[in-house]
C-alpha cells in the first residue's frame, strides 16, 4: 500500500493526534491538507488529512514499481469500461507522483502510483541504527492495509483479481452463498486490502505495520496514556492470523495496528469460515460477533 487520504473536519486536531500519538512525521501542507508519514517510510507522504465537513476515506492508492505498470493497467481498466484519470507527477500535490485513479464498483477511489518524491526515512543509508532515538507516541514503521465496506464485496473481489492481479486468500461465506467478507494481496503478505458488507464508499479501517506481539502492548500503553478510547484491546483475528489493536482518531476514522499473519504460497486455495464462524474469523479468541466491529465505519 502507498497512501490514504482521509478527510477530517477539524485539521489541527486530526494533525495533533497524528503526529503525538501515531507518532507520524509532517512532510508538508497546504490551505486543506497536510501530509505524513510513519519514519521508516522513505516516500514523501503515506496519510494525508484533507479538511472537509465530513470524514472518511477519499481517496487510497498502491504503488507500482515500473512506470509502465500505470500504461499496462489503464489499458486494462479502460478496456473493461472503468474511466480512468491520469495524474503528472506533483499535480495532485507536491511529491506525489504519477498517477493513475479509477473508481472501484463500490465507488471507492483507488490510484497506482509511480515515482512519489523520496525523502528518506528517519537513518542514514550508511551504517544505520535499527531504529531512530527521539520516536514519539507509538511510531509504527509505515502504513499497512486498507479495510473497506461495500455493499457487494463479490463484485469488488472480482474486479480487483480480474483487473489488478490481487489474489483472494480469505473469504467469509454466508449460509445462503453471499460473500460477506474478502482479503486480497499482492505482496505474498495475508492481505493487503480487504472488504465486509457495508454502504459503498466506506471505510471499515485502515492499518499500521508495528513489528510484535510486545509493540501492540505498547501501543495500547500509548493510547491509554493520551486519554484515546480503545475498541478492543490487544487480541488476536482468525482469519489472516494477524495481532491487532482498534481505535479511533479525534474525528472517527477507526485505525488498527497489525502484526503477525502469514506469507501466502501464490499456488495455494483461499481460506474459508462460515457464517457460523464469522466471530471466530474477526475475534479468534471471543469467537463472537462484535455488532460495533462489524457496523461502525466512517
Amino acid at each position: 500500500m502507498s497512501h490514504i487520504e482521509l478527510r477530517v473536519p477539524d485539521l489541527e486536531l486530526a494533525t495533533a493526534y497524528y503526529e503525538e500519538v501515531i507518532g507520524m512525521v509532517e512532510t508538508g501542507r497546504d490551505s486543506s491538507r497536510v501530509f505524513l508519514k510513519c519514519w521508516d517510510e522513505h516516500q514523501h507522504h503515506s496519510v494525508v488529512l484533507t479538511l472537509e465537513p465530513t470524514h472518511g476515506v477519499n481517496h487510497f492508492g498502491f504503488k507500482v514499481t515500473d512506470e509502465g505498470d500505470l500504461d499496462h493497467y489503464q489499458q486494462r481498466l479502460e478496456a473493461a469500461g472503468v474511466a480512468v484519470r491520469r495524474y503528472l507527477a506533483d499535480e495532485w500535490a507536491p511529491g506525489h507522483g504519477t498517477a493513475i485513479r479509477f473508481e472501484l464498483p463500490s465507488g471507492h477511489e483507488m490510484e497506482l502510483v509511480y515515482g512519489m518524491q523520496q525523502v528518506g526515512n528517519l537513518l542514514p543509508q550508511t551504517n544505520p541504527p535499527p531504529r531512530p532515538m527521539g520516536l514519539v507516541g507509538i511510531a509504527p514503521p509505515r502504513v499497512d492495509h486498507v479495510f473497506l465496506t461495500a455493499e457487494e464485496v463479490d463484485t469488488n473481489t472480482r474486479f480487483l483479481i480480474e483487473h489488478l492481479d490481487f489474489r483472494l486468500t480469505e473469504q467469509v461465506m454466508g449460509d445462503d452463498g453471499f460473500q460477506i467478507a474478502s482479503w486480497l494481496e499482492v505482496s505474498h503478505r495475508s492481505h493487503d486490502i480487504a472488504f465486509i458488507t457495508g454502504p459503498n464508499r466506506g471505510l471499515h479501517h485502515f492499518a499500521y505495520w508495528v513489528d510484535g506481539w510486545n509493540d501492540l502492548r505498547n501501543a495500547a500503553d500509548a493510547c491509554v496514556y493520551h486519554g484515546v478510547h480503545m475498541e478492543t484491546n490487544p487480541t488476536r483475528h482468525g482469519a489472516t492470523r494477524g495481532q491487532c489493536l482498534y481505535f479511533f482518531d479525534p474525528v472517527g476514522n477507526r485505525n488498527e495496528m497489525f502484526t503477525g499473519g502469514y506469507w501466502v504460497d501464490p499456488g495455494s486455495e483461499p481460506i474459508t469460515w462460515t457464517e457460523a464462524e464469522m466471530g471466530r474469523a474477526m475475534f479468534y479468541y471471543d469467537g463472537v460477533v462484535n455488532q460495533q466491529f462489524l457496523t461502525v465505519h466512517s
